[in-house]
């Protein structure tokens, strides 16, 4: 099962899972005709209890959570509802239901550190998390190290990137991938903030690698599941105004973002030895799918 399966990543997942002969099951918070649906909001464990009703999940892919760094701020209610207690309640059931938890967790735990993020950085210094959206992933671990010592429950953490492509739909509070594009097809102007560089990762491959977790699941393990190359967000753009022919002049230049980091640099050698982790799409051919599925998903130049 995997709960936030109507949610980008979690759309994608269950479909390579279904592909690879999985009995794959959605749980969301959002209505769906899909037969393998479940609703439920995670934060209400009394909905958790009926999803497992009847029902034998052998792993479940915890998604469910409330995104982003100013969605977090500007509702950290839910939020905080959402991702600390919707994860404190995945847990509780997975004691008492005993399957084995894969949890989506962020890049945005390693905080103001700005050198080569391997997975052990947490354990060697002392990091600062930037905003709530951060701290609440990084809650979200020590809940799954603490129910592990306490309840002997097993569990991987997965440590996401920039992950983009197609069922991302826009929200301004989403990354600066969808954002751009929706902007740059409406016609609209967006910001670039200078001096920043980010990896950014497709979709479909993050996915093959979360699937590829269930074949030799190891608990107590955590990834990163980034890439090697980094992109500033000026080429970002410069790619997006390639695939949408938007106006350059309608793009507005500032300098670093605040409470954020200039630089994310993933080592991901672990995921690439454990799990075959491999990037095989490029930004450029990345960015042209995801603006191909944006012109039919938002019904452009029809």
């Amino acid at each position: 099962m995997v709960t936030g399966g109507q949610g980008f990543i979690g759309v994608n997942l269950v479909s390579e899972l279904q592909k690879r002969g999985y009995d794959a099951w959605s749980a969301d918070i959002l209505q769906s005709k899909d037969l393998r649906f479940l609703r439920c909001d995670v934060a209400s464990y009394r909905q958790i209890q009926r999803i497992f009703e009847g029902k034998e999940f052998d792993y479940v892919y915890h998604a469910a959570a409330e995104y982003g760094r100013w969605n977090g701020e500007a509702h950290y209610e839910n939020l905080w509802n959402t991702n600390a207690v919707g994860t404190k309640n995945i847990l509780t059931a997975q004691k008492e239901y005993g399957f084995k938890l894969i949890f989506f967790g962020s890049a945005e735990v390693y905080g103001d550190y700005d050198g080569v993020m391997a997975e052990d950085v947490m354990e060697r210094i002392p990091i600062k998390q930037m905003n709530d959206y951060a701290l609440s992933k990084w809650v979200n671990e020590l809940q799954i190290l603490n129910s592990s010592k306490m309840d002997g429950t097993e569990s991987v953490r997965v440590r996401l990137f920039n992950v983009y492509g197609p069922h991302e739909h826009y929200s301004p509070f989403r990354g600066v991938v969808p954002v751009f594009i929706y902007r740059a097809l409406h016609g609209l102007p967006y910001t670039v903030h200078k001096g920043h560089k980010r990896t950014f990762e497709y979709v479909e491959d993050i996915c093959r690698s979360l699937a590829n977790i269930i074949d030799d699941f190891k608990p107590g393990e955590v990834y990163n599941l980034g890439s090697e190359k980094q992109y500033s967000i000026e080429e970002l753009s410069d790619i997006v105004v390639k695939h949408t022919g938007a106006d350059p002049s309608k793009i507005t230049f500032k300098e670093e973002e605040p409470f954020t980091t200039r630089f994310k640099i993933a080592d991901s050698s672990k995921a690439k030895a454990d799990l075959g982790h491999k990037m095989t799409i490029t930004l450029d051919e990345g960015i042209k799918r995801t603006v191909d599925w944006f012109k039919l998903a938002y019904r452009i130049g029809e």
